[in-house]
């Protein structure tokens, strides 16, 4: 069946599908960016591959919480410990993950994780987060980060305690 169109015209949708596919490709991971789930206030969201980030230190939180924690951190967290730079760099993650503890199933005498509790983002952004000293938080349980109200209380906390150490409680394991 002949068409009516112009020749170059029916060309166009076989080069629009190439095209809109690649376009699609950059969309979709920008889509699935802007899909994550942010915290209220500040935005920060779970990084991707944090799980394999080199370890910071470990810790212990005695009741009501009771958990086994362990502070990950991207490359530039991770030399910012280890050449002792403060204030932070900008672009320096750090990742908490907690576990309830729990007795050990095969060694009576060992604590191991239970199920998680929460995962604890620190971003460090002057620019974008200058009232907190520089620092984004968010918190998530499930992947879901928690409310508005709880997010409030990052930064005070941290300032209240840490401000000497750009606002970070934890300390490099060695």
């Amino acid at each position: 069946m002949a068409s009516d169109r112009p020749s170059h015209l029916l060309a166009m949708p076989l080069l629009a599908v190439p095209l809109l596919a690649a376009a699609g490709l950059g969309l979709g991971a920008a889509a699935d960016d802007a899909a994550k789930p942010a915290s209220p206030i500040y935005g920060v969201t779970v990084p991707d591959g944090y799980r394999d980030w080199r370890l910071i230190a470990p810790a212990l939180e005695d009741a009501p919480l009771d958990e086994l924690r362990a502070v990950v951190g991207n490359d530039l967290a991770v030399k910012a410990f280890r050449d002792g730079t403060l204030p932070f760099p900008d672009g320096a993650v750090l990742v908490k993950l907690a576990w309830h503890r729990t007795r050990s199933p095969d060694f009576d005498t060992a604590t191991v994780p239970g199920p998680a509790t929460t995962v604890q983002v620190m971003v460090k952004d002057a620019a974008r987060y200058p009232a907190t000293g520089g620092w984004g938080f968010g918190r998530f349980i499930d992947g879901r980060p928690v409310d508005e109200g709880q997010h409030e209380t990052c930064f005070a906390c941290h300032e209240a305690r840490v401000k000497a150490r750009d606002f970070v409680f934890t300390r490099y394991a060695r």
